[in-house]
């Protein structure tokens, strides 16, 4: 148990690095600067301060949402056992570590830039046939593997009790 929190603390904190890290380079490289074509037309380096959530909602919100990753972090930690239940199996173990890991590194890594900054860097810039996104950054990364881990751990989950 200990060992496995170490790891997970390990983890989380190496994430967090890695972002704030990108971020640094990206106000530092980017700022003031025109968007930076990585793969033309599909993937561009470009600066931006979000001072809202996930697509610019709720902008100028920076103390509200900081306070609601606070309790967003809190409540997971606290109900980690539940929501982060792995099932059956080496792959659904990893997986919901891994979910683990990556929430609490995505909603840590925006929750700093909010309280430090009083926004959010934003710098991966994606267009596919037209369509623009929205712009974002490794944490935010994070939280949508996260996402992604612990829709695999149920339909792994579910996939095992149909054969049984």
């Amino acid at each position: 148990m200990i060992r496995r929190a170490v790891i997970a603390f390990a983890v989380v904190a190496n994430l967090v690095f890695a972002d704030a890290l990108t971020k640094e380079l990206a106000a530092g490289c980017l700022k003031g600067e025109a968007p930076v074509s990585v793969i033309g037309g599909l993937f561009n380096l470009a600066y931006v301060e979000n001072r809202g959530c996930a697509w610019g909602m709720f902008q100028g919100s920076a103390t509200p949402l900081a306070f609601f990753a606070l309790a967003a972090l809190v409540f997971l930690f606290w109900k980690r056992k539940s929501v982060f239940a792995a099932g059956e199996g080496a792959f659904s173990r990893f997986a919901a570590f891994s979910a683990e890991c990556l929430a609490y590194a995505g909603i840590a890594g925006n929750l700093i830039d909010r309280v430090a900054r009083g926004y959010v860097i934003d710098f991966l810039d994606f267009h596919c046939m037209g369509s623009h996104f929205p712009c974002f950054n490794l944490a935010d990364a994070y939280i949508t593997l996260a996402v992604v881990a612990m829709l695999s751990v149920s339909f792994a989950d579910k996939t095992k009790q149909k054969r049984k």
